[in-house]
């Protein structure tokens, strides 16, 4: 394993995160607030520390994909436990590991926390628990390739273990090029958001908060009431770009090549996952149009409830923990199923879920016609057999983690809803739950146990399971008893 790039990696993650801390001291420094000087503190332990794991320059850049997973994985653990730190020196957290808790839910763009009021908080620091939405929404890492000096095979390792869904590929030949195209689709969409909101009647500091949340998929709002005490144009505002980051960002990119045809009308997934939020919306405000003033009113509400938790967001502009149970249970579904393969929401995923269902159905007609040769078909193209076999994999590996998690949660005593959807918000990256970790409560009632279970959960969901557990494989660690290493590493490089 080469050890020595994977420091690299990790020093250069860390002297990006000693800029990112100058956010909420700039933040500080404009409000006049003390806890300025404490991020200033961390930013440049977190550069020095960072300058030193660089100071040994790797003897080759190139690495494989065990390495990739390692360095994704540390990477993300390193950058939750760093950006925690001056939100507990702040005083702002009761202990180290609700800062932990908060912090990694930011980066995995969770939104889950510990507080049960966040306007309490410095400027600063809640400035900085949006500011990690966004700088995890799209991935650090992916951001990363642009300035790492690795070759295009070692990068496509870290996009496939950063990136969300079954199956990474490249927009254009080179995978630098590729993520810095991501990366200018994402700051282009952060930017008409923060206008918008701005035209809306936000001032600057909150349009920008809330976009980063919003664009990240995150979750963290600056008020107790989440989004319920802005006007309906920044509600709709927020609907819109929830959605529009649910959605692969290469729809935008061909978007932007003059493909329409082939990034809306032939994608199955994207046309999928609209019908999808329109019949859930209506359904749920049809039974609760009682409620409110009028269907429109109604289909307001349902809609934002509906975009924020199939877009893994968690913003809130209603308790529906107060709705009927139909609707409700619409909710958890959407839970599950997720956003769009290769978009900063979570979840199971739109493609995947396609994936394992006509994967099911072919074995169903399999049973019927035994000497019958069945395909999965995507947008009209085959989807390799092991693309089939992953999602597969993936679904029989989520099932397990969901039960293991809520096993040890559920030493807490909560009700059994509490757990399955503490469990399922932090495993998909939603941040609410139902009952007590519901739209109106936190986390902060569960035990140190429980939460760590918890940011398992964040991590693995945000990094779609494989990559984290695979550290626990012997395998991870070990050449193959019967190969050479150079026989291994050839291998490793085909697959």
């Amino acid at each position: 394993m080469n050890v020595s790039v994977i420091l690299n990696i990790l020093g250069t993650v860390l002297c990006l995160e000693g800029i990112f801390l100058l956010a909420p001291v700039l933040v500080a420094c404009i409000y006049g607030e003390q806890a300025g000087f404490i991020y200033a503190a961390a930013a440049a332990v977190c550069f020095l520390a960072g300058a030193a794991l660089r100071f040994k320059r790797p003897k080759t850049g190139v690495f494989y994909s065990r390495e990739g997973f390692v360095a994704v994985t540390f990477s993300w653990i390193l950058l939750s436990m760093a950006g925690a730190v001056p939100m507990y020196l702040t005083g702002e957290y009761p202990s180290y590991i609700d800062a932990v808790f908060d912090t990694i839910s930011g980066f995995t763009t969770t939104g889950a926390s510990v507080l049960s009021s966040v306007e309490e908080l410095t400027r600063a620091t809640a400035f900085w628990r949006c500011f990690t939405h966004w700088s995890g929404g799209m991935g650090v890492l992916v951001f990363l390739m642009a300035v790492l000096p690795l070759s295009g095979s070692s990068n496509m390792h870290l996009m496939r273990a950063e990136s969300p869904g079954p199956s990474v590929g490249k927009l254009v030949p080179k995978v630098r090029q590729t993520a810095l195209i991501l990366y200018k689709i994402y700051i282009f969409i952060t930017i008409v958001q923060v206008l918008a909101l701005m035209l809306a009647g936000l001032p600057l500091y909150d349009s920008l908060a809330l976009s980063f949340s919003t664009v990240g998929t995150g979750g963290f709002a600056l008020l107790n009431s989440s989004i319920a005490s802005y006007n309906i144009a920044v509600q709709m505002i927020i609907i819109i770009f929830m959605l529009l980051c649910a959605v692969n960002f290469n729809t935008y990119y061909l978007l932007k090549i003059r493909k329409p045809r082939e990034a809306l009308l032939q994608n199955a997934e994207v046309k999928w996952f609209f019908l999808i939020v329109l019949a859930s919306a209506a359904a749920i405000a049809f039974q609760i149009r009682d409620r409110f003033h009028g269907f429109f009113e109604a289909f307001h509400t349902a809609m934002f409830q509906v975009a924020t938790l199939v877009s893994s967001t968690g913003f809130a502009t209603a308790d529906y923990n107060l709705w009927p149970e139909f609707s409700k249970t619409i909710l958890v579904l959407l839970m599950f199923m997720g956003a769009c393969a290769g978009s900063t929401g979570g979840g199971f995923k739109v493609s995947r879920l396609m994936i394992v269902a006509a994967a099911a159905k072919n074995e169903l007609l399999n049973m019927i016609h035994p000497r019958s040769v069945q395909k999965v078909n995507m947008n009209g193209r085959i989807v390799p057999d092991h693309v089939v076999h992953t999602a597969l994999c993936y679904m029989t590996v989520y099932v397990f983690v969901v039960l293991l998690s809520v096993l040890v949660v559920s030493l807490d005593n909560f009700d059994m809803t509490t757990n399955f959807t503490a469990v399922l918000a932090t495993l998909n990256n939603i941040g609410p739950g139902l009952n007590a970790v519901g739209p109106t409560g936190n986390f902060g009632g569960f035990s140190p146990l429980s939460k760590l279970v918890l940011m398992f959960d964040m991590l693995v969901g945000r990094l779609e399971l494989f990559p984290v557990l695979t550290l626990f494989s012997p395998g991870m660690w070990r050449l193959p008893a019967r190969r050479s290493r150079k026989e291994f590493h050839k291998i490793d490089e085909a697959e």
